[in-house]
């Protein structure tokens, strides 16, 4: 027997069984506006989810509160499988940078895959005189408190990791925070901060385009994009480990069964080639595919010790 191309693609992709198939439609809840890199991984895992669900798969922004707001609309949701969401790295620091968040997020909320990392970039505004580290490190001391560095928002691991560089590299920059990455963007189109600090994903179309160049790497090793680069740690600022992530949790009341097939439904689409090819080379994505449980030790890990760093530099919430 011949199968057509439609079926064998969907065998690749996992293709629901009777027992696991869905009333749909599956909603991807992103919370940031359209435009940033969650949005992103959202959209591009998009076609394969309603592709092996059979059911349309539509991405939901609710923006607000760094993204917890998302998260809580999909704590409250049902656990009947139609409700999951697409978080980045202000996850695992709004449980202790927000006081009531409405949700308790180890309890409420289930990993399910770990999409990617990739550490956050500073970057001059082209328009900027700076060309290294060096430079800008002069002219902040010069300066101090004077030139502005953008972000998606207080509490992201961008401005995080900034916080630690900021006293370890004895140097003082004033933070701009944006509503996420999609405003981030257009406000590097004009220059409107000095510089900018968050991924190549979010910024792969400034990078592109010249409107920004990248000075140091906040990852523990130099981004493979930009291998000219430095990190923190080699131009003498230590401490800084700074790498975003984009992930998956479903409802905690999520039968396990249809959390485990969402999770090989997104494997198996994180190895089709354009898919891969699309997040590695256009977007900077290191491809992980970590399932539920080493997953949630990760948001342990990453919890606990962004939880140090808020209160130890004292940040507040927009």
């Amino acid at each position: 027997m011949q199968l057509s191309r439609r079926a064998v693609f969907g065998a690749s992709l996992g293709l629901a069984t009777p027992a696991l198939a869905q009333s749909g439609p599956i909603r991807l809840v992103v919370g940031f506006p359209p435009g940033g890199s969650t949005d992103l991984v959202a959209r591009l895992l998009q076609p394969s989810i309603a592709q092996a669900f059979g059911v349309p798969c539509v991405v939901e922004n609710r923006p607000g509160a760094s993204a917890a707001l998302g998260a809580q609309a999909v704590a409250r949701a049902p656990g009947d499988g139609n409700t999951w969401a697409v978080v980045f790295d202000t996850h695992v620091v709004n449980p202790v940078l927000i006081p009531n968040i409405g949700f308790d997020t180890k309890k409420d909320l289930a990993p399910v895959i770990l999409v990617g990392t990739t550490p956050n970039l500073l970057m001059a505004h082209k328009s900027r005189p700076w060309q290294n580290w060096q430079q800008l490190l002069e002219a902040a001391r010069a300066r101090p408190d004077t030139l502005t560095y953008g972000t998606i928002g207080n509490g992201s691991l961008a401005h995080l990791g900034m916080s630690i560089a900021q006293k370890a590299g004895n140097f003082v920059v004033q933070h701009v925070p944006y509503r996420g990455g999609g405003p981030l963007v257009t406000a590097a189109a004009t220059g409107e901060a000095d510089l900018y600090v968050t991924t190549p994903t979010a910024f792969a179309v400034p990078l592109r385009e010249g409107q920004v160049r990248p000075l140091v790497s906040l990852g523990a090793e130099r981004f493979a994009g930009a291998p000219n680069v430095p990190t923190f740690a080699e131009v003498g600022v230590p401490g800084v480990d700074a790498r975003a992530f984009w992930g998956v949790l479903a409802p905690s009341a999520t039968p396990e069964p249809i959390r485990k097939r969402m999770e090989e439904v997104i494997r198996a689409a994180l190895q089709q080639p354009e898919l891969r090819n699309r997040l590695t080379e256009q977007f900077g994505v290191k491809v992980s595919g970590a399932g539920a449980e080493e997953f949630g030790r990760f948001l342990d890990e990453q919890m606990d010790t962004w939880a140090r760093v808020v209160r130890e530099y004292n940040i507040r919430p927009d």
